[in-house]
């Protein structure tokens, strides 16, 4: 047995002694407020009418009724159903530039930092697509194969960062090919391909690379991150330290341009688009759209265990008992001796209230 709402139980263990305290308490103070009234002969005439049983019995209802009542709450469940639902979506692998180029802070907090962001946002507004990632800088590794555990998805997105990569530079051809190799030929589902980089590339024929893809079924998506006027690299000590801007062999500092053309034709070669980066984010919105078009196919089936809500076992027998508590009379039944009972009473009135 489980329970969906667990903390009610904690209540429960706080509640409990709480109203067993308080009842005792009331009782006690009722006792004492009887006994002030100072003539004895009412006092024991008054105790025996009173149901000093039916009201510790009522108080037991009470507490019990009290006790299943929060466990009631607290969701217990057992027994649990299993379906099997199959799941339509496209294939998506996702390749992210980690080169240091992408710290680069003309868009803010720096490149890669909002690259990661928009991915992670994208992952939002997948629906049953499936997603993979492949970091890449010099050289290209899948970090995650294709999934639709988004959650575990973004664990492994939080880790990519430069370094990650041994090999410095920029190879977006190599990284086109690697994410191909992440595909399943055997479903029938659109496979795509989204570059999230700043459009440089220094060692791979990234158009090659895209027309080779085409031929294979795939269709690339490019984001650009960065402006037209560069900005450039800053430099980090082991620390992680910020000790000045990159530099090239002559000792010049680095900047780094958004290459938007490049881009545009690696897109265009395979039937894609691009889309320039903005604050916003209205590209992704975009790009949703294109994949809300794309073909879907069978993903694997995804299994569902939906567990079996079981308070009413708990607060039916609450709900009794409680009505059984305020079933029982405060005081004893008199029927026999009602007469003197009555005769008493108007003796005492008689005399004042006087013993």
């Amino acid at each position: 047995m489980s329970f969906a709402l667990p903390q009610f139980l904690y209540l429960a263990i706080i509640l409990i002694p709480l109203a067993i305290l308080f009842l005792a308490w009331a009782e006690r103070a009722r006792r004492k407020a009887l006994h002030k009234i100072g003539q004895p002969r009412l006092v024991a005439r008054l105790a025996a009418l009173v149901n000093t049983r039916g009201r510790l019995m009522k108080y037991a209802l009470w507490v019990g009724g009290l006790a299943l009542l929060l466990v009631a709450l607290a969701r217990p469940q057992w027994g649990e159903t299993k379906t099997n639902a199959p799941q339509q979506g496209v294939q998506v692998m996702v390749a992210l530039d980690v080169s240091k180029s992408m710290l680069a802070e003309d868009v803010k907090p720096n490149r890669l930092t909002r690259a990661k962001m928009e991915i992670g946002d994208l992952m939002n507004r997948l629906k049953g697509d499936e997603i993979g990632l492949v970091p890449f800088s010099g050289a290209s590794f899948i970090l995650f194969p294709l999934t639709s555990d988004y959650n575990t998805a973004r664990s492994f997105l939080d880790t990519a960062r430069p370094g990650i990569v041994s090999r410095g530079g920029t190879a977006i051809g190599d990284a086109i090919r690697t994410a191909m190799t992440g595909f399943d030929p055997k479903r029938n589902s659109q496979k795509v391909i989204v570059v999230v980089t700043d459009g440089e590339d220094t060692e791979s024929n990234a158009l090659q690379a895209a027309q080779d893809a085409a031929k294979n079924g795939a269709i690339i998506y490019t984001i650009g991150f960065g402006s037209a006027q560069g900005a450039l690299i800053p430099k980090f000590d082991e620390n992680g330290n910020q000790i000045g801007y990159m530099t090239d062999a002559a000792g010049n500092q680095v900047r780094s341009d958004l290459n938007e053309d490049a881009l545009r034709e690696i897109a265009s070669a395979t039937g894609g688009r691009y889309f320039p980066a903005t604050a916003n984010g209205s590209e992704l919105d975009a790009l949703a759209a294109e994949l809300d078009r794309l073909q879907k196919g069978d993903i694997v089936s995804r299994e569902t265990v939906e567990k079996h809500e079981q308070f009413q076992w708990f607060l039916a027998p609450a709900l009794l008992l409680f009505v059984l508590g305020e079933l029982i009379p405060e005081r004893k039944r008199q029927a026999a001796n009602g007469k003197e009972q009555l005769g008493f009473w108007k003796q005492w009135v008689r005399r004042g209230g006087a013993a």
